[in-house]
């Protein structure tokens, strides 16, 4: 709990108490896709305490105009991804206009959250090319989509609430 909260506080171990001093990153949230949601949701995480990036080798959507002060990597998903991996406190969002390679990777670095933009049938035919590409069909189960927590969003700054709430929610 101490590793997943990074509060510290006194254990039990073998009839023993300790203090534990939990120490850890700030979580990290990539965000795929350089959307309008992206925009919204970035501000928004650093508030909250992530460090964010954003991968989009689209460079007329990728760039520091639009996500000022974020780590922007104006590129594929698996060449930043290369450089930089996915780990357990790394959260994960995803556009369906990119690919699933992140998803896949997210999945099997143990990400705390990962969560995937579209509707029903996006998130069906998603579902469908990763457990044909091999992802098992529980691993495929742990993507959020839709992605956010269900606040009857509309535009995409309440989106990015729903998403941020969600993405905390799993750290939490």
């Amino acid at each position: 709990r101490a590793f997943r909260t990074g509060r510290s506080g006194t254990v039990e171990a073998e009839g023993r108490s300790f203090f534990l001093n939990a120490h850890l990153p700030p979580p990290r949230l990539v965000v795929i896709g350089a959307v309008h949601i992206s925009q919204a949701l970035a501000p928004m995480a650093r508030i909250a305490g992530f460090d964010v990036e954003i991968i989009d080798p689209r460079t007329a959507f990728a760039t520091p105009e639009r996500f000022p002060s974020v780590t922007i990597h104006a590129e594929w998903p698996q060449d930043a991804l290369a450089r930089r991996p996915l780990d357990a406190f790394t959260a994960l969002t995803h556009d369906p206009k990119v690919d699933d390679l992140p998803l896949k990777q997210a999945l099997a670095a143990g990400c705390f959250y990962v969560g995937a933009l579209g509707g029903r049938k996006t998130n069906d035919k998603r579902a469908a090319r990763l457990t044909a590409d091999g992802v098992a069909p529980a691993d495929v189960e742990r993507i959020h989509a839709p992605i956010g927590i269900d606040i009857s969003a509309s535009s995409p700054a309440e989106i990015a609430v729903a998403v941020l709430a969600e993405i905390v929610q799993a750290l939490r």
